[in-house]
């Protein structure tokens, strides 16, 4: 598969800073089954440097000496001057793999050793805890998002309703024409694995059924605003609050959602806000609703949840490769779906997917509250999805 133009540039980054005389690990991080492999060995066909690569994704997590065995082979590929590049996929599986990692480096740069090592990752929790914790200074972090749709369209050749549905997973692209296989394909090979293996297995969970009920829910629910006190009304799985929200980190380590804060002046009341579900990919919606494309199609307020939580996703993904923060915003009835921040600026955005546009006073309010440098409707009466989605989000600033 040939990664489409935003995943190329991936590739790109990735030869450059290997080509680098500095020596930094690279380390790419995202949602499982977006490229990150395929970016890496199309970096070293371009590169034509030599190469050890090594998955610790295994039955059960390898332990800190599969490092050491992995970097031995990688050294015989570097001697007599040569150079070679290590990379260790799904790294974070393995207890104690920054220590481990940082005496091997060490030991590399206080010999010479020519080895240049790349780090991936679908768990950015575990991943950016080891990273701080043991590697500072070493390391450049790349991160590979969820794909959007100009990728899916270059790559697929999908319309915008196609992209809404599917959602835009590379690997279950080839099943659309079978939507009952397509959804089963999604739930077990990438919901499940994510859950079992990039949560369960490596974080202590004392309530599993309480965790995975809380993801559907976040589904269920994307783009609406709810406590974790109305989600408890909603839990079969007696909890609490506190359970809840470390439950709700470990979900968006994995790239599965995001429970997005309220904006306000003080990030106080920020991280006490209750939070907005948005599913960080729409097919993690649609496949577990067990309806088709034409049943969501046919079906305006269903359409419109999609459409909203499609470009909240859409903001979120961009936003994390861009350093641009994602909130949404509300006081009294007043309401907007979502704010981009990028410093000191700020931009509203309202999105409505019926024919007619609908006027909407959460804007205005939000401009007299909040002085963002400009306002914008994604839909009926204002800018078009496609060419929301076709315009990269700097360019909004």
């Amino acid at each position: 598969m040939q990664l489409p133009e935003f995943k190329r540039d991936i590739v790109s980054i990735i030869a450059n800073r290997l080509q680098e005389k500095r020596n930094f690990m690279q380390v790419i991080i995202g949602p499982r089954q977006v490229g990150k492999t395929t970016a890496i060995n199309q970096a070293l066909e371009v590169l034509g440097i030599s190469c050890h690569y090594a998955a610790a994704d295994l039955i059960g997590p390898p332990q800190p000496e599969w490092i050491l065995q992995q970097w031995d082979l990688c050294r015989r590929k570097a001697q007599n001057g040569k150079s070679a590049i290590l990379i260790l996929d799904e790294v974070q599986k393995i207890s104690r793999w920054s220590e481990e990692v940082k005496r091997l480096w060490d030991e590399d740069t206080r010999f010479g050793n020519n080895i240049k090592v790349v780090l991936l990752g679908s768990s950015a929790l575990l991943v950016q805890k080891g990273l701080g914790e043991s590697l500072a200074g070493r390391f450049e972090i790349i991160r590979a998002g969820h794909w959007s749709w100009k990728e899916c369209r270059d790559c697929f050749k999908w319309g915008v309703d196609e992209y809404l549905y599917f959602g835009g997973y590379p690997g279950a692209a080839v099943l659309v024409n079978n939507e009952e296989r397509w959804s089963q394909y999604i739930k077990d090979s990438l919901i499940e694995t994510a859950l079992s293996k990039d949560v369960l297995l490596l974080n202590r969970v004392e309530k599993p059924a309480l965790l995975r009920q809380l993801f559907v829910l976040a589904c269920e629910y994307s783009g609406q605003i709810l406590s974790y006190q109305k989600l408890l009304g909603q839990l079969s799985d007696a909890g609490n609050t506190v359970t809840l929200a470390h439950y709700q980190k470990l979900l968006e380590s994995a790239f599965l959602i995001r429970g997005l804060s309220k904006w306000s002046g003080g990030a106080l009341r920020r991280r006490s806000s209750s939070p907005k579900w948005i599913p960080l990919n729409t097919a993690l919606i649609t496949a577990l609703s067990n309806k088709g494309f034409e049943e969501w199609r046919n079906a305006p307020d269903m359409w419109g949840r999609l459409v909203e939580a499609a470009i909240g996703a859409y903001l979120i993904n961009e936003g994390g490769i861009h350093n641009i923060e994602v909130y949404y915003w509300r006081k009294a009835q007043y309401e907007i779906d979502y704010v981009l921040r990028k410093a000191d600026k700020l931009i509203g955005i309202e999105v409505k997917s019926g024919k007619r546009r609908i006027y909407s006073p959460g804007l205005e309010v939000f401009s007299k509250n909040c002085k963002p440098i400009r306002n914008l409707i994604v839909g009926a009466g204002g800018i078009e999805i496609k060419e929301f989605f076709e315009t990269p989000i700097a360019e909004w600033f």
